[in-house]
C-alpha cells in the first residue's frame, strides 16, 4: 500500500509509526505476543490501537484496543492509592496514622520497642516501612487469613523511612487498613466510587469467568496452579487472596486506564478533556505525587517517578507519575506535559522470565513523545 493510502486509512499510524515500528519489532523479538495501547495529549485522545495476538499461535485471537488484561502493580495505583487519595481529601485519612491503630495484630507479641510500632499509612505508601520487597506466602498458606497474618508478623529489615524498598507485603497490608477505614471490602468500593463515577466499564478484580477467553493469558503455570492462567490473576499471593489485594489483582483496558489518567490530569496542571470527572482533588495529586524521603527514593505516595533509566525513556517531565506492573503493563502521567500513556502486554506468556519489556519501555515512550512533535 502506498504512504498516501496509508494515511487515509489510518492517520494516527502514520504520525505514529516508530511507536508501531518498535512494537511490532517487540513481538517479533517475543518480548510479548500482544499488546494495547494508548495516548491522550492536552485533553485529546491520539491514539489507541493494538498489535499482535493473545499468544504466539498463529490462530490466537488477535489483541483489540479494547482488550482487557491484567494490571499486576499498575493496581497499586489504580485502586489502592486511589481510594487513599479520595479518603485523603475527603478528611477520612491521615497519612501519618500509625499502621497499629489501624491493624493491631501487627503489634501482637511484639516487645514495647519494636520499630513495627512506628510504621504508618505514609511509610507503605512511598515503599520506605522497612517492610521485605516480596515473600512466598502462597508456598506456605493456603487462605487469606493466614497469609495477612503472615504480613502482620514479618520483621522489618529496616527501620521505618530509612531506606526505600518497593514492598508488596506493604500494599497488602496498605489494603487492608484501607478496608477498616471503608469499612467495606476494597473491590466493592473501588466499584462504587472510583470506577463507575469514571465510567471504567472494564476495569474490576476477579473479571467474570465468562469474559476470561477474551483476556490474553499471562502464564503457563507447570508449578503451582499447574494450570493455563487466563482471566484469574497470575500474582499467586493476590491469587491466594482471592483475586482482590492492594498490591496486584485488578483487569482493566487502555480506554478505561486513559479516562482514569484524565481524571488525574483535570485536578492537576495538565490538560484534561473537559468532561472529565473530577473525582481527585488538586491538593490530593500534588501531594500523592511528590516524591518522598529517604533521599534517592523515586517513590511518591503509591506513585512511582522518573529515575534514572527509567522505563519512562528520556523526556517526561520531573512531574510524572506512573507505575509499571510484572505483567508488562504500564501507565504514565506527565502533569506538566498534559499527557498519559498507557501499554499493555501480557509479556510473562508463555515465561515469565522474559524480561525484553525492559528494553522495550523507554524506547516506545520516547516514540511516543517524538511523534508527538509531527504536526
Amino acid at each position: 500500500m502506498e504512504q498516501q493510502e496509508i494515511a487515509a486509512a489510518n492517520p494516527s499510524q502514520v504520525r505514529f509509526d516508530a511507536v508501531y515500528r518498535i512494537l511490532r519489532d517487540a513481538i517479533a523479538a517475543h518480548a510479548f505476543p500482544g499488546c494495547a495501547f494508548g495516548v491522550l495529549s492536552h485533553g485529546q485522545v491520539v491514539l489507541q490501537d493494538a498489535l499482535g495476538r493473545f499468544t504466539y499461535d498463529e490462530d490466537a485471537p488477535p489483541v483489540t484496543p479494547d482488550t482487557v488484561f491484567d494490571l499486576a502493580s499498575v493496581t497499586k495505583v489504580v485502586a489502592t492509592t486511589a481510594v487513599a487519595m479520595v479518603l485523603y481529601q475527603r478528611g477520612q485519612l491521615d497519612l501519618d496514622t500509625p499502621l497499629a491503630d489501624l491493624l493491631p495484630g501487627l503489634v501482637v507479641g511484639r516487645q514495647t520497642g519494636d520499630r513495627a510500632r512506628l510504621v504508618t499509612v505514609r511509610h507503605l505508601l512511598a515503599h520506605s516501612s522497612g517492610l521485605p520487597g516480596y515473600v512466598e506466602f502462597f508456598k506456605t498458606v493456603d487462605s487469606p487469613a493466614t497469609l495477612f497474618r503472615g504480613c502482620l508478623e514479618l520483621k522489618l529489615e529496616a527501620e521505618p523511612g530509612a531506606r526505600a524498598e518497593y514492598s508488596d507485603p506493604g500494599f497488602i497490608l496498605l489494603g487492608k487498613a484501607l478496608e477498616v477505614l471503608l469499612r467495606d471490602d476494597l473491590a466493592s468500593w473501588c466499584r462504587r466510587e472510583i470506577f463507575t463515577p469514571l465510567g471504567l466499564a472494564c476495569t474490576t478484580f476477579n473479571p467474570s469467568r465468562s469474559l476470561w477467553d477474551g483476556i490474553p493469558p499471562t502464564d503457563n503455570d507447570t508449578w503451582f496452579r499447574h494450570r493455563r492462567i487466563q482471566g484469574e490473576v497470575q500474582d499467586e499471593n493476590a491469587w491466594v487472596l482471592k483475586g482482590v489485594s492492594g498490591h496486584a489483582g485488578l483487569f482493566s483496558n487502555a480506554p478505561d486506564l486513559l479516562r482514569f489518567a484524565a481524571a488525574v490530569l483535570a485536578a492537576g496542571t495538565g490538560a484534561a478533556p473537559q468532561n472529565s470527572p473530577t473525582l481527585f482533588s488538586s491538593e490530593a495529586v500534588q501531594c500523592f505525587g511528590e516524591r518522598q524521603p529517604p533521599p534517592g527514593s523515586s517513590r511518591a505516595l503509591g506513585w512511582d517517578t522518573p529515575s534514572e533509566k527509567s522505563t519512562t525513556g528520556r523526556y517526561f517531565s520531573p512531574g510524572t507519575i506512573g507505575h509499571i506492573g510484572f505483567s508488562g503493563c504500564s501507565l504514565w502521567i506527565d502533569r506538566e506535559a498534559g499527557l498519559a500513556v498507557v501499554l499493555l502486554t501480557n509479556r510473562t506468556w508463555p515465561e515469565r522470565a522474559n524480561r525484553l519489556i525492559r528494553e522495550v519501555w523507554p524506547k516506545f515512550h520516547d516514540a511516543v513523545r517524538e511523534s508527538l512533535l509531527i504536526p
